[in-house]
């Protein structure tokens, strides 16, 4: 495998040659929308389109779809298991996997960060679907790591008839709501040792796994060793259209496509949008180390003209605030950005109030980054 450094400089390299022909086409032509709302609005490439179109089909529903298998089993021996299970969406992988550990548990709860995407971002559909109560527990705001002592604390075995017994842990890697931390992989097996102690079971929800590993130039196997089950969405910074893969032992995975079905998300001819998947997994991972170094070159230049960010960047995810003298309308400063300059942010959520979301991805240039630097100050000066 290229390592991060040598794959980045190339890449940046590549598009420097680039970058004067580019300057003139945009010149010449309307201006685009630069989306930084998410890595979610990524688009297929030319490429990914291409390779779909050969892809073998079959009935996924019955097990006969070959790109489906390919892909599934392509994603558990990167991650280091047995089987995988391809879904339509990373919110069902993680209510496929809460149903399918809490299955013979009634009465379950699930540990959950307080600030993670399973608490904030996915309807409530554990308890509303699941009918599994979920424990929220404090992440710091720093690591976004929730500490060994509060899994302790919050620990419930089934001794007591007054609460629900504790039957499971989510992390989520990398951290979304806090900056797109990367939990490190010192961390994910200390979690992992703590759940066997206790006998509780640990999913990590991975939708961002491939841009902690890159981060941190570790394997991605290496962020879940322990875990017994992990999702992986490919349609984030990866850039397939739509797809998340959850993995697990063959037990698991076969509870997990019970309860993907009862969901709603047995696919057909699936080997379509799988193969874009594959195209993904097969040609993005390494270059997800652009996006990041396009974020950490962006939030220094904002730093510059005095925005405020709100920790260090590590992935292709932060959030800033306006200088502390400038009377603060997010709704407002949005959507004179967008009006004026083409450029789409939203307001960070759950996180004080005051709080800007940038998300790089596959569809910014490197001659974005100086632009979308000097319409934000533009932007600040007109309020």
């Amino acid at each position: 495998m290229k390592t991060t450094r040598s794959v980045l400089a190339n890449v940046v390299q590549q598009l420097r040659r680039k970058s004067l022909c580019r300057r003139r086409k945009l010149s010449s032509s309307p201006r685009r929308i630069i989306d930084l709302r998410s890595d979610t609005v990524t688009l297929p490439s030319p490429e990914m389109i291409k390779y779909s179109l050969n892809a073998p089909l079959g009935d996924d529903v019955m097990g006969e779809d070959p790109t489906v298998q390919k892909l599934q089993q392509y994603v558990a021996d990167m991650l280091g298991f047995e089987a995988g299970l391809f879904l339509p969406t990373g919110t069902m992988a993680n209510l496929v996997a809460l149903t399918s550990h809490c299955l013979y548990d009634r009465a379950a709860e699930v540990m959950i960060g307080a600030q993670s995407h399973i608490s904030l971002w996915e309807g409530g559909n554990a308890a509303i679907v699941g009918g599994i109560h979920t424990r929220q527990l404090p992440e710091d705001r720093e690591t976004a790591q929730i500490s060994e002592g509060d899994i302790r604390d919050f620990f419930r075995d089934d001794s007591d008839d007054h609460c629900s017994k504790t039957v499971l842990l989510c992390l989520e890697n990398t951290h979304n709501m806090l900056g797109g931390v990367a939990l490190p992989v010192e961390y994910m097996a200390g979690m992992s040792s703590i759940c066997r102690e206790l006998g509780l079971k640990l999913h990590v929800d991975g939708a961002r796994l491939a841009n902690a590993a890159v981060a941190q130039g570790v394997s991605i196997a290496s962020l879940c060793a322990g875990a017994d089950s992990v999702s992986l969405c490919l349609s984030k910074g990866l850039g397939a259209p739509v797809g998340s893969v959850l993995v697990g032992d063959n037990e698991f995975i076969r509870l997990a496509k019970r309860a993907r079905k009862r969901c709603g998300g047995g696919m057909r001819q699936a080997g379509v949008v799988a193969s874009m998947g594959l195209y993904a997994l097969e040609n993005n991972v390494e270059r997800l180390s652009v996006d990041h170094y396009f974020a950490k070159q962006l939030a220094a230049k904002l730093e510059n003209y005095g925005f405020q960010i709100s920790r260090a960047v590590e992935t292709n995810i932060f959030y800033f605030s306006l200088p502390e003298s400038v009377l603060q309308s997010k709704s407002e400063y949005c959507k004179r950005l967008e009006q004026g300059y083409g450029i789409k942010i939203t307001g960070g959520y759950s996180t004080g109030g005051k709080l800007f979301r940038v998300v790089t991805h596959l569809g910014v240039s490197i001659d974005d980054v100086d632009y979308i630097a000097d319409s934000m100050v533009k932007t600040l000066l007109n309020l």
